[in-house]
């Protein structure tokens, strides 16, 4: 199944961008890196400066799947609150999964400013306002779970939003220092840095086949192109395409819808260009570019029908756009580029780590969710911790099975 439709803003910002060749023998490495989006630029990026091989197959180019529909709003909250995410996994982890995605856009943001390519990294302040009256207490609630945490928020009323918007709401939580970048960009840069440090890429090379060689304790990957990998381990970063391979049960889908508006004159009624999302199921997300264009998306179907979601497109993207000028009259917008493409989730709001006793030595990272980038760089950074050291304490909390949460 095609996963997304429509025309794609980030590569254009990026036309020069590296190419890789096609793997053309049989190889061995100590890791393998199945796809070369953001999740797979993140393994590479932090398996990179150690004592191992690491090899990169992708079987496109590198950034072309889902990287290319993300909107890399970059945040620690999410579209489950953490006061909902305490009812399930306790206090103690998620203190620290809060704590995890923090230091994951900081992360974010060393690695691109590292970087000799502009990764179009920019700080954000967000508003998450509440979408009706009823959604009030529990966003209270939740700024305070939040300021406990050592997030710098503050809980905004009606007058105080009408003071800084041309919209009026209930309620909102003002987050200060989340962010936004350029995924396209950032996802090349990574695999720049990792390529000078000696991983190697292929492009157009597509795996058809997996096994695990007992008696060598190694997992050999074969390629449409027909050669063979050898590897101690296999990290399966390949998006929502990773449930081709393994279903998790964890992971569920939908639609989402984007649009990118042509570049806009004046931004100035839109207070410190702060990150814009809210409590409605489905909410509505916009954010700014470097180059001043709007990025607007939601309004997620519950589908995941390739036909049924093409259908949608075009209604939704003047759906999107009479949205935004709902909330900014005076700020006129074009579409510019609009897609329809499929949006994974995990639900119970937590993305997975997958280790199958029937792939000994594979990795399977499912960071999916309305925090994809931030929860890639995090996952990311634990398996290579364990692939590295021998083992990640925090990785067990992302494990399919929840480890840290059965009862002795």
């Amino acid at each position: 199944m095609k996963r997304q439709t429509g025309t794609y803003f980030w590569p254009t910002t990026f036309p020069d961008a590296p190419s890789y060749p096609s793997l053309e023998t049989n190889l061995s490495c100590d890791v393998l890196i199945i796809g070369a989006g953001s999740s797979g630029a993140q393994c590479a990026h932090y398996l990179s400066g150690h004592d191992l091989d690491v090899v990169v197959i992708e079987k496109s180019t590198v950034a072309s799947g889902s990287t290319v529909t993300n909107t890399a709003i970059l945040q620690y909250s999410g579209e489950k609150m953490f006061t909902s995410l305490v009812n399930t996994f306790e206090e103690d982890y998620i203190a620290r999964h809060l704590g995890l995605l923090k230091e994951a856009i900081d992360e974010i943001e060393a690695a691109s400013k590292n970087s000799s390519i502009d990764c179009e990294f920019t700080r954000r302040d967000t508003l998450y306002s509440a979408s009706c009256p009823e959604d009030v207490d529990q966003l209270k609630k939740e700024c305070e779970y939040l300021k406990q945490h050592d997030c710098e928020v503050d809980f905004l009323k009606r007058d105080e939003i009408e003071a800084k918007y041309p919209f009026s709401r209930e309620a909102a939580i003002y987050s200060y220092n989340d962010g936004e970048i350029n995924p396209f960009r950032y996802t090349h840069a990574l695999f720049e840095e990792a390529v000078a440090q000696g991983v190697r890429v292929y492009e157009g090379t597509e795996m058809n086949g997996q096994h695990f060689d007992r008696a060598r304790r190694t997992t050999i990957v074969t390629t449409k192109n027909g050669y063979a990998i050898e590897a101690r381990h296999v990290i399966f970063a390949t998006g929502y395409e990773g449930m081709d391979i393994k279903k998790e049960k964890k992971a569920s889908f939908a639609s989402t819808f984007t649009v990118t508006t042509n570049p806009v004159e004046d931004l100035s009624a839109w207070y410190n260009r702060t990150i814009l999302w809210e409590t409605a199921r489905p909410y509505l997300y916009v954010r700014t570019t470097k180059d001043n264009r709007v990025i607007i998306g939601g309004l997620d179907e519950n589908t995941d029908e390739e036909r049924d979601r093409n259908s949608k497109l075009t209604h939704k993207k003047f759906q999107l756009i009479e949205e935004f000028n709902q909330l900014f009259p005076t700020i006129k917008v074009e579409p510019a580029f609009f897609l329809a493409s499929s949006y994974g989730g995990i639900v119970d709001g937590v993305p997975v780590v997958g280790k199958y006793e029937e792939f000994p030595g594979c990795y399977y990272v499912f960071a999916f969710g309305d925090n994809g980038m931030v929860y890639g760089q995090a996952l990311a950074k634990l398996v290579a911790e364990e692939i590295v050291n021998g083992i990640s304490a925090d990785l067990a909390m992302y494990l399919q099975e929840r480890p840290l949460l059965k009862k002795v």
